[in-house]
């Protein structure tokens, strides 16, 4: 019985941390709780699914499916990342979380009727690299090999994260402005490119997550919500911006929620946040989050 809650944990928890990743990422740089950013998961998801449909109506090879699942993560973020960033939310930077909320908040309300105005109302599906990868028998059970291939390519972007923050210039260029935004302005570093930089991977990072959760869960309206409440609960568990917190929450969540459906499946949707309640009740700072001191 733990060979299949494991798995199922461990899958649980890719999808969780490439919802959670982004968030966690232009928070750590540009301090921004980005309420938005559920939608750009969506529109990830929608993406995917309408290139991969539509190569399959040219009668493409299917095998470009999953060329569609990166195209469409790069074409949201090339779209609504610098956009979003230049337009909506540079006026807000200094002003307090309470107006960076009321404004990604309207870009969430916006970007979710264009959502219904595109895309439509039904639910969207396609699940050819789901299929085309077959499954695999683990512990007596039948799992499709997609699913698998998630946990590993989360931890090859949960590793490439930390590379690029840790040893590339242009990641310790990002860390200077996380660390002391003023100081880095004053030393000549471009901190208005590196906040568009940053914002857009992280737009990125969300639709890379929704265009690789295509396969399993399709593409519905109201999504766009239940993305972002996840993508906070597990960055509040691991600490906003920190990368390897995201990483650790979503692996607890994960592992939570396979155990709550095989032993007490009415607090299966229910676990990552009794999971936040508890961490945050005695870690208000999150499990790898570090106390801030702010000036006045």
């Amino acid at each position: 019985m733990l060979t299949p809650i494991v798995i199922d944990g461990l899958s649980d928890a890719a999808l969780l941390f490439l919802v959670a990743v982004g968030l966690t990422m232009v928070f750590g740089v540009l301090r921004v709780v980005n309420i938005a950013h559920g939608s750009f998961f969506a529109l990830g998801a929608y993406a995917a699914i309408t290139l991969g449909l539509w190569a399959g109506a040219l009668g493409l090879s299917q095998a470009l499916s999953y060329g569609a699942l990166v195209l469409s993560a790069l074409l949201v973020a090339a779209l609504f990342g610098p956009l979003t960033e230049r337009l909506c939310l540079r006026a807000t930077y200094g002003r307090g979380e309470i107006a960076q909320m009321l404004v990604t908040f309207g870009i969430f309300l916006i970007l979710d009727d264009v959502q219904k105005l595109v895309f439509g109302v039904q639910e969207r599906q396609n699940d050819a690299p789901l299929s085309l990868l077959g499954v695999c028998n683990l512990g007596g059970i039948v799992y499709p090999v997609y699913q698998i291939a998630l946990v590993g390519l989360a931890v090859v972007v949960a590793f490439s994260l930390r590379w690029f923050l840790r040893g590339t210039r242009a990641g310790k260029l990002v860390l200077s402005v996380v660390h002391d935004a003023e100081m880095a302005r004053f030393s000549g570093i471009d901190t208005a490119k590196v906040s568009v930089a940053a914002f857009t991977f992280g737009v990125f990072l969300a639709a890379l997550g929704g265009s690789l959760a295509s396969p399993i869960t399709g593409a519905a309206p109201g999504m766009s919500a239940e993305a972002t409440i996840l993508a906070f609960a597990v960055a509040a568990i691991g600490g906003l911006g920190r990368v390897e917190g995201a990483g650790l929450a979503a692996l607890i969540v994960g592992l939570g929620r396979a155990f709550a459906v095989y032993y007490a499946p009415a607090f299966d949707r229910a676990t990552p946040y009794l999971v936040m309640f508890a961490v945050l009740l005695f870690r208000p700072q999150g499990l790898l989050g570090v106390v801030e001191t702010r000036r006045l």
